[in-house]
């Protein structure tokens, strides 16, 4: 006897359907699965022999092929444990099979029946939603499937509850998996560094990629980690979509299944570039997709792979990554600011006026050719952070709050939208729009022109000064750019005075 019923499979961070078809048939008992079966699906055969007996119900003695369609596409995961067993189950007459077609089975078993919760359940959710699915998934991640508007959800702990409670799904309550934003470091705790704090409001108003040049101690990782507390908050479609690349990888939390924080994300050095760009075997988002709509800071940039960094350039530009292997191409979001820090030479204290430097000329030199220019160009500003005076430290003065700046991000920001008329910031503007929202005049142009020939600025660097006198006109209120706009973009351009 044939049966057939829905399940889904991961691929990047989206779900595709597959068709697990089940037969049985006459011949010596065995259980065969085909359809590019990996890993933990090879070895189901047995968990599902026992979950089924275990649960109460017989399991065939008979021959049964399994086929996962589409058979070109490798199946990975445990999460095809449920949609076998109830194909199994209405292969052998206990469920009926017009009754299965309309559900998406998706979840893995133990050997007494009881259903585990499994990674990947939001994409399987929009994906059952697409589809005009019902889905079935384990108890454990109701509140992830909860997620997706107007999905109808059968969530079954055991086995058993698969035949008897199908029919009795509901339809999801949005409102219930929604959760207050999470707190996050205030900017007031910050002392001093208001040049610092000025670059902050500006990679937040524009969303630039911003460099930190310091000693150490200097409160360059301090400053960074209150980077999200004024960016503007997620909308529903950008936690969604942020929190499916964590479902994916397993990192949702079933009591706090939407991320509602931007993400920050402080990956080690040490890192390997599949685990900062995404990749291995299978394939999995990396940190640069961890940080989707959110901000990744790499502290000592420079100590990071070269290889890595030099794979950031794409996604930097394009908003996403693409990982081609032999078999498949993979596309995962990666739309981030970029927040890194660095010393000025190997010991840390190049032009301190406390510390003498240790470096030689040469060292200097050494450390900071680590960084390469194309990589450079695409940080739009490069501001040096230099060590806190102790007076400041001692002095009693209030600092500006990060509920303060973030209110001038956000008007910052509504205007950005009202010119655009979409949603973007100013880092992405294209050269089209970058000519017609950053025209000059007279007096501007001829300062702009002084500072790229003195400099002697790429095309590129040309373009993000640009971006960034616009943003700081914007945080100014000011429809069009002025020559004070221009002095101060160009005082967060650093490094353009070293040779690279």
């Amino acid at each position: 006897m044939l049966a057939k019923v829905f399940s889904a499979a991961i691929l990047g961070v989206e779900a595709y359907l597959v068709e697990v078809e089940v037969d049985i048939s006459q011949g010596l008992p065995g259980f065969t699965i085909v359809g590019l079966p990996q890993g933990a699906l090879k070895e189901s055969k047995e968990r599902l022999r026992a979950a089924i007996r275990n649960a109460g119900f017989p399991f065939p003695l008979q021959k049964i092929t399994a086929n996962l369609a589409p058979a070109d596409l490798k199946k990975e995961g445990s999460a095809f444990d449920l949609p076998l067993a109830a194909a199994l189950l209405s292969a052998s007459g206990l469920l009926n099979q017009e009754k299965i077609q309309p559900y998406l089975f998706y979840g893995e078993l133990s050997l007494d029946g009881k259903l585990k919760p499994v990674s990947g359940v939001l994409p399987v959710a929009l994906l059952a939603q697409k589809k005009g699915l019902i889905l079935v998934c384990p108890e454990d991640n109701l509140s992830e499937a909860s997620l997706v508007k107007g999905l109808k959800v059968l969530a079954v702990s055991h086995l058993k509850e698969v035949v008897s409670n199908l029919g009795q799904e509901k339809e999801t309550s949005l409102p219930q998996a929604i959760e207050k934003e999470e707190a996050v470091p205030d900017l007031a705790e910050v002392i001093g560094q208001e040049h610092a704090k000025r670059a902050l409001e500006i990679a937040a108003a524009g969303g630039h990629n911003l460099l930190f040049i310091g000693p150490p101690g200097a409160g360059k990782t301090m400053l960074a980690r209150r980077l999200p507390g004024i960016l503007p908050p997620l909308s529903y479609e950008e936690a969604l979509e942020t929190s499916r690349i964590y479902s994916v990888l397993g990192l949702l939390e079933p009591k706090r299944p939407l991320i509602r924080v931007r993400p920050f994300r402080a990956p080690h050095h040490t890192i390997s570039d599949a685990g900062l760009i995404g990749g291995g075997n299978p394939p999995k988002p990396g940190e640069i997709s961890l940080a989707h709509h959110g901000v990744l800071f790499l502290d000592e940039l420079p100590e990071f792979r070269r290889n890595a960094l030099e794979a950031l350039r794409e996604p930097l530009e394009a908003g996403e990554i693409t990982l081609s292997r032999a078999q498949m191409s993979i596309t995962y979001p990666a739309r981030f600011i970029l927040l890194a820090s660095m010393n000025p030479c190997r010991c840390g204290y190049y032009g301190d006026r406390q510390r003498p430097c240790q470096c030689s000329p040469q060292e200097v030199r050494r450390y900071r050719q680590k960084l390469s220019g194309p990589l450079l160009d695409r940080i739009d500003l490069q501001v040096e952070v230099p060590a806190v005076d102790y007076k400041d430290l001692v002095r009693q003065i209030p600092q500006e709050n990060s509920l303060q700046v973030k209110e001038r991000v956000l008007k910052a920001r509504e205007r950005q939208k009202k010119r655009l008329g979409r949603d973007g910031t100013n880092s992405s503007l294209s050269p089209m729009e970058i000519e017609k929202f950053c025209q000059l005049g007279p007096k501007e142009k001829g300062l702009l022109e002084r500072a790229a020939r003195k400099l002697n600025l790429s095309a590129r660097s040309y373009h993000r000064i640009l971006k960034i006198a616009r943003t700081i006109a914007d945080l100014a209120e000011e429809e069009n750019i002025k020559a004070a706009h221009l002095l101060e973009a160009l005082q967060y351009r650093a490094l353009d005075l070293f040779s690279w």
